[in-house]
């Protein structure tokens, strides 16, 4: 397949990108060759945005155009690959703290990385994920958020379910530094998705 697909979302050409993967389809292209050459896509958009090359809003427009995309390779994509996904992650913010812009980022890099995403929205309480956690048996539980007292508390009551050495759990957003992290008792921390998703990939040995 030509590397025509991964320049144009790369390079944000929403037209030329869904054009052509319009075009792929019809062609009877495989849907998994098409979203593995969209992951390589989202991948160097990771990496101009770990370099200071891109920013937040070039992220959000790649994410735009990996929806769409996503959107019209779905039904293609049911019947044509039994892929497994590479882990379970339930995400959420926690209770007290209704943000979900960097969440939704960070959903959708996990997603295109081969997660399997749960995601439990805003202003979850500790049971909100213990409950998730019993139900889905994910590999690892993601707490983004400002509210540092929250995460910690989170934390305790999953360790208090019997649960904290089943999953590993990671904090994130921009406030979040070593300190947080030694306070809260996460396994993990990340400042933005690239890192999230490199660090998940880390915990399942990918």
């Amino acid at each position: 397949m030509s590397t025509k697909l991964i320049e144009s979302i790369v390079e944000m050409r929403e037209d030329e990108a869904l054009n052509m993967v319009n075009d792929l389809i019809e062609q009877g292209t495989p849907m998994i060759d098409i979203m593995q050459e969209c992951k390589k896509a989202m991948e160097e958009v990771g990496n101009k945005f770990e370099e200071g090359e891109y920013f937040v809003p070039q992220l959000l427009m790649a994410a735009e155009i990996m929806n769409q995309i996503t959107e019209m390779t779905k039904e293609e994509c049911i019947d044509d690959t039994n892929e497994e996904d590479v882990g379970t992650v339930i995400m959420g913010t926690v209770e007290g703290d209704i943000h979900d812009i960097g969440k939704g980022i960070v959903n959708f890099n996990l997603d295109v990385n081969g997660f399997n995403v749960i995601d439990l929205g805003e202003d979850v309480s500790p049971k909100q994920y213990i409950d998730a956690i019993n139900e889905y048996k994910p590999d690892m539980s993601c707490l983004l958020t400002v509210a540092f007292d929250s995460m910690e508390k989170t934390i305790k009551e999953i360790k208090k379910a019997g649960l904290r050495d089943k999953v590993k759990i990671m904090i994130g957003g921009a406030p979040i530094n070593e300190e947080v992290y030694e306070y809260t008792g996460a396994d993990g921390w990340a400042k933005d998705a690239v890192k999230a998703v490199k660090l998940a990939k880390k915990f399942i040995g990918v």
